[in-house]
């Protein structure tokens, strides 16, 4: 869709205009804020809702260009329908790893063994904020959420920036683009061309300041938590960490191995975005710099634009792994027995809610809240436990859903054969440059 912005080894910018360079220092500064001046360190929250206000502002537009663009440029709508399935079939078998992996996890560390929760002495009151949703979310079922992804209007979906809703747009706007073909076509699609190369210059300007938006982000969760929140449910943060260490090593790289792409060397080439995502705990401010750089890699667009979205909301392999780690660490912590029913239970429910996290308010409890409510056996007032990390779980979940999304988009490509592997090595060996913010 655009020209590769590469330049030749020797001719490496200095260090300190490095974005990732930058990013890291916005977080350390960020740490020595929130200790030294919490008050302060708060208020400078402004910063990280300005910058992923801004990203938010140009993901839908950006999805719908690269996803109409894609289709309609693919020229065979049988190889964007069997991409579709792929990507579906790889979701549904990683999500399943990914909820067990969790589920043994907890059961090999016991996390919440110890506690011995009396669950009548937890405060109710502390999940009125999630309850109206949790409830919402269990009561619709399938139907409901299948439902939910066709838009009432396009703009609506545009406005609110659904990205499942933009994707199902998008999809029928760029099969009927292809249909229609000729010169009409031509001209549209070269519209759209147009103006995602606009989006993408701006996307580049807007994640100039991302070092900004990891320092409020940083500097408010420090300040206002304290380094030393997180004593009281230590066990279970840290194993949630090293699960999604264990699952983006051992699960993801072996699938990657497999795709002849070293897993080590495509999280360098993601750093400066893994980073920013571990400050905000957002993925979504990342959507359009992650989509540009698939791209660069030589993953071909139109499988980037169908995946990548599409993944956000059906592809959460480290929402997954918390899902059945946070049950299990509840029962534990209130001695409540699990069958052996009640795991295959929390594994099938777990399958499905974990589908609807994306775009939910306070999604992670939410979701984890609608499934405990469909596991009658284990007490939903075990929430409360998690409420407090839920901001530092939240860090690590959304890199690892992230990384698991970029995985799959590459895992895809080269089982589709649109994956350029010689374009790619020499990209994650250092040989081309890839800078975003340049457009």
């Amino acid at each position: 869709m655009s020209t590769i912005a590469a330049a030749p080894a020797a001719e490496r910018k200095p260090l300190y205009t490095s974005l990732f360079v930058q990013v890291l220092a916005a977080l350390m500064l960020g740490i020595i804020l929130g200790v030294a001046v919490p008050d302060f360190a708060i208020s400078l929250k402004i910063l990280s809702d300005a910058f992923l206000k801004l990203i938010s502002m140009i993901v839908a537009p950006i999805v719908f260009c690269v996803v109409v663009h894609g289709i309609a440029g693919a020229g065979d709508l049988k190889k964007v329908g069997r991409v579709g399935v792929k990507a579906l079939v790889y979701f549904e078998v990683m999500t399943t790893v990914a909820l067990v992996v969790g589920l043994i996890l907890a059961y090999i560390f016991g996390p919440g063994h110890g506690m011995n929760i009396d669950p009548s002495t937890l405060d109710a009151k502390a999940l009125n904020t999630y309850a109206d949703n949790a409830h919402k979310l269990q009561g619709g079922g399938i139907g409901s959420f299948l439902l939910n992804v066709i838009p009432s209007t396009s703009f609506d979906a545009l406005s609110r920036n659904d990205v499942l809703q933009v994707l199902f747009f998008a999809v029928l706007f760029g099969v009927g683009l292809a249909l229609v073909g000729g010169e009409k076509g031509k001209l549209v699609t070269s519209i759209i061309d147009a103006a995602s190369t606009v989006l993408f210059r701006v996307m580049g300007l807007i994640v100039r300041i991302a070092p900004l938006g990891v320092l409020g982000a940083v500097a408010y969760t420090v300040g206002k938590y304290g380094v030393g929140s997180l004593k009281q449910l230590v066990s279970l943060v840290m194993l949630f960490y090293v699960s999604v260490g264990i699952f983006v090593l051992g699960v993801l790289g072996s699938v990657m191995a497999l795709a002849g792409i070293n897993i080590l060397k495509f999280l360098a080439y993601l750093r400066e975005e893994l980073t920013i995502v571990l400050a905000t705990a957002s993925s979504d401010a990342v959507l359009p710099q992650i989509m540009k750089k698939l791209e660069r890699m030589g993953v071909k667009d139109s499988v980037v634009g169908l995946v990548i979205p599409t993944g956000y909301s059906f592809n959460l392999d480290a929402f997954s792994i918390y899902l059945t780690l946070a049950v299990v660490f509840i029962a534990q912590a209130t001695n409540t027995p699990l069958s052996f029913g009640d795991l295959l239970l929390v594994l099938g429910v777990s399958l499905i809610t974990s589908k609807g996290a994306h775009g939910v308010p306070g999604s992670a409890i939410v979701i984890l809240a609608a499934t405990l409510n469909a596991v009658p056996s284990i007490p939903a007032i075990g929430l409360v436990l998690v409420l407090s990390v839920d901001w530092f779980i939240g860090m690590a979940r959304a890199v690892g859903n992230l990384t698991g999304n970029c995985v799959a988009t590459v895992v895809v490509a080269a089982w589709e054969g649109d994956l350029d592997r010689a374009k790619a090595a020499k990209v994650l060996d250092g040989g081309e440059l890839v800078d975003v913010t340049a457009g």
